[in-house]
């Protein structure tokens, strides 16, 4: 969950990592550092609290010297408050070192190593980097892999000695790391968006691997006891760094609103074939469809709801078990899982802690994986048995949205291509599915084009804190996504209920001019979703009703109606995921908050 980059080479590294860290913030933006290797092999430490441009104030006025090697890290706190000393990078003898992850066995390694008087901080990352300082000889492999030997927890470091100028040192497990030699030197970093503007080619770092950077050459050693040469795949960056930047707007999360129907398009036409889903050049089988006699969806936060959505979709027509699960409590209720599970993995970033362990878990069960993911080459990506890619491009705000849509898109696909093969749809009824989901790219664009509209909705629910959401069916599911949103950009206490449960309990929440927001698209449950509008509208509430165009309903029910464009039933989750994606992010400005970097949160989540 933090931000991790290094570079050595001919440049001048100091702007190199300043920049890098600047586009990595949205990983972690409590505190950043650096550590540049002068040219007398003398390291300079910069760390500041706060964001990347307090460091960057900070060195242009202290570190003006000349360097060509460095590391910089922007961190979301683990251990320790928010300080300077707390963050990275740690210094410890001839070590220096920047973390990502959570070091599980630090007060063990406190103990053992005799590190209580020499701590200055109150992170674990600096009791790693006080235990290797412990086990370095002069052989930096051989201590890293000494420290690896001691560790438990989730982690990817970069390192450098003092002893050997130009050249930083990695490792990892679980947090990502990517890297890549170029003809302007060699860089590593936690995310490519570092990387792209330097090269397009690249390769995951292996975990269990130790990764050395010179200045023209990338070395990967397994982390045996001669340390032989590990080659890795050379991948290439399949988006331009456009794709990562603002181009004029305000905000990466109106730009990743706006990028959704393109989005869309990516992820689903490629996959069609004569009019109906085809993941042959996915390399994925029909047979993982047929065998199966039960779906698990394993997920967190905004993947969890597009597998909620899922469900609600997949169950009726398959006639089988569909289950859904929030990862981090997966692997603890021992799962009814076998090897006649297909278990369905998301996770946008394919690095997700909770989300690998339960993949990992389904694999001990025997389970088949499939997993849906927005980053090739991935961990969750390479672990599964397959993968389906979504093809989102880069997502820099932390709140999803595009990664949402994309996300449904291909579960929607995969719920076809199911039923297809499996003999519950006809081809013509294949066909029609494929055609309904094509058709709700263009209502996400109508929504998209009344987003003025939409915003005027903002100034009703920031003047209360609390915010409800209520629907009945597939519309409760939306409603969870929309309550999430709500909450995590605009710290507005939003939470999503089933319509019918409100008077078993809820309703004693509702009171004068509290925000309800009622989806109410699905047509079989229409008229009780309509009552319970008019339950919340009895006792005062300020009623957002979103509708579509043309569904008839009386003016007096809803204080303001939302219509989205006339799709079926089982569809109208992709126009409303853009309204209450725009709903939360007219609210989060309208307080004049942080849109794209709200607190506490960080976008990669690989701790757990």
């Amino acid at each position: 969950m933090c931000g991790i980059i290094g570079y050595t080479g001919p440049l001048e590294a100091r702007q190199i990592l300043l920049d890098g860290l600047a586009g990595l913030e949205y990983r972690g933006y409590d505190s950043a550092g650096i550590a540049l290797c002068l040219e007398n092999s003398h390291i300079a430490l910069a760390k500041k609290a706060g964001k990347v441009k307090n460091l960057k104030e900070y060195c242009d006025h202290h570190i003006t010297a000349s360097t060509h090697s460095g590391i910089g890290h922007t961190r979301w706190a683990t251990h320790g408050g928010v300080s300077d000393i707390n963050a990275h990078p740690h210094r410890a003898g001839k070590v220096t070192l920047i973390h990502n992850g959570i070091i599980e066995n630090y007060h063990a390694l406190t103990e053992q190593f005799h590190l209580q008087n020499l701590l200055v901080s109150q992170t674990d990352s600096e009791v790693a980097a006080q235990t290797l300082n412990q086990l370095y000889t002069g052989d930096p492999l051989a201590a890293i892999r000494d420290l690896v030997k001691l560790l438990e927890g989730s982690y990817s470091f970069c390192i450098m000695f003092d002893d050997q100028p130009g050249s930083i040192y990695a490792v990892r497990n679980v947090s990502p790391l990517v890297a890549a030699a170029t003809h302007s030197g060699s860089l590593i970093a936690s995310d490519l968006t570092a990387l792209i503007p330097y090269t397009r080619e690249y390769f995951v770092v292996p975990e269990q691997h130790i990764v050395k950077l010179t200045p023209y050459k990338v070395h990967v050693y397994h982390m045996d006891d001669t340390f032989s040469k590990y080659y890795p795949e050379i991948m290439t960056v399949n988006w331009n760094m456009d794709a990562a930047m603002k181009n004029g707007f305000p905000h990466f999360m109106l730009k990743e609103i706006h990028e959704q129907p393109e989005a869309m398009r990516n992820t689903i036409l490629p996959r069609v074939n004569k009019g109906l889903p085809d993941f042959s050049d996915d390399h994925i089988p029909d047979s993982i469809f047929k065998q199966c006699d039960q779906v698990q969806i394993i997920a967190c936060g905004t993947a969890m709801h597009a597998g909620m959505v899922a469900r609600a979709i997949m169950q009726p027509v398959l006639r089988i078990p569909i289950m859904v699960s929030i990862a981090s409590e997966f692997r603890y209720e021992e799962p009814l899982i076998d090897d006649k599970s297909l278990v369905i993995i998301i996770s946008q970033s394919g690095e997700t802690i909770d989300t690998l362990a339960a993949l990992r878990l389904a694999h001990q069960c025997g389970s088949t994986t499939l997993a849906v993911v927005n980053v090739k080459g991935s961990t969750i990506a390479r672990e599964s048995d397959y993968v389906l890619y979504t093809h989102a491009g880069p997502e820099i705000a932390v709140a999803s949205t595009k990664a949402y849509s994309v996300q449904l898109a291909a579960l929607y696909m995969i719920s076809c291509r199911m039923a297809l093969v499996r003999g519950k749809y006809t081809p013509q009824e294949a066909y029609g599915f494929l055609a309904q989901l094509l058709d709700v790219i263009p209502a996400m664009e109508t929504l998209i084009s009344r987003k003025e509209q939409i915003k005027k909705t903002a100034d009703h629910i920031i003047k209360s804190p609390d915010a409800f959401f209520i629907g009945r069916g597939l519309d409760y599911a939306f409603s969870l996504e929309g309550a999430l949103k709500l909450k995590e950009i605009s710290y507005i206490h939003s939470e999503a209920y089933a319509a019918g449960e409100l008077k078993h309990g809820t309703i004693a929440l509702i009171s004068e001019q509290v925000p309800v927001i009622a989806i109410a698209t699905q047509e079989h449950v229409y008229a009780k979703t309509i009552s319970n509008i008019r339950e919340v509208k009895a006792r005062g509430a300020f009623v957002i009703l979103l509708l579509k165009e043309n569904a008839v309903v009386d003016e007096d029910l809803a204080d303001i109606q939302l219509r989205i464009p006339e799709v079926s039933d089982h569809f109208t989750v992709f126009p409303i995921a853009v309204v209450l994606q725009l709903i939360a992010y007219y609210a989060s400005l309208a307080k004049n908050l942080d849109v794209d970097q709200p607190r506490n949160l960080a976008k990669s989540v690989t701790v757990e």
